[in-house]
């Protein structure tokens, strides 16, 4: 059975260069990429991730549709790394909207999980550690990262936290 690795933690605590670690050991890598440049310094950051794993994976791009993105992958894909859950959330949200939509998405996904077709390294940020938002919308999406969290945590086989950029094995 296919492992399902899942890494968070905050911003800058080192997840996606953990993740990229572990997917190392694999031939044939596929990085499953959930941004979207909507201004200036994101295409920034898109630029930089791209060029940092140049050569070493191949990338598919998906913002929205990442359970159909993982059941079409490339031919004998050893593992997939998808960076990051917390950015396709909020695509969820920018381009579906409604909670039901949101659901379905998420419910897909933990599908996918569920039997995954290769080994998945599966990123995301801990956004609920922090203060309580002083908006609806914030407070809706770190609710929404909150679940989506818990959920793919309980469906992974192994789980860690970066802080600082340790990794702390939460489970095993």
């Amino acid at each position: 059975m296919p492992e399902v690795i899942y890494v968070t933690g905050g911003a800058r605590s080192g997840k996606s260069s953990y993740a990229l670690r572990l997917a190392e050991p694999y031939d044939q890598r596929v990085f499953l990429a959930t941004a979207e440049a909507f201004d200036g310094e994101m295409q920034r950051r898109i630029d930089k991730h791209r060029e940092e794993r140049e050569g070493q994976f191949v990338t598919v791009e998906e913002p929205v549709f990442i359970d159909r993105a993982l059941r079409n992958l490339p031919e004998g894909s050893g593992v997939v790394l998808l960076d990051c859950l917390t950015v396709w959330l909020g695509n969820l949200m920018h381009h579906l909207g409604t909670e039901a939509a949101i659901s379905e998405r998420i419910a897909a996904l933990l599908a996918v999980l569920e039997t995954p077709p290769c080994d998945i390294i599966l990123v995301s940020n801990e956004v609920g550690m922090g203060i309580v938002p002083e908006n609806a919308m914030a407070r809706e999406f770190r609710d929404l990262a909150g679940t989506l969290n818990r959920k793919v945590a309980e469906r992974a086989t192994q789980a860690y936290l970066l802080c600082s950029g340790l990794p702390l094995v939460l489970k095993k």
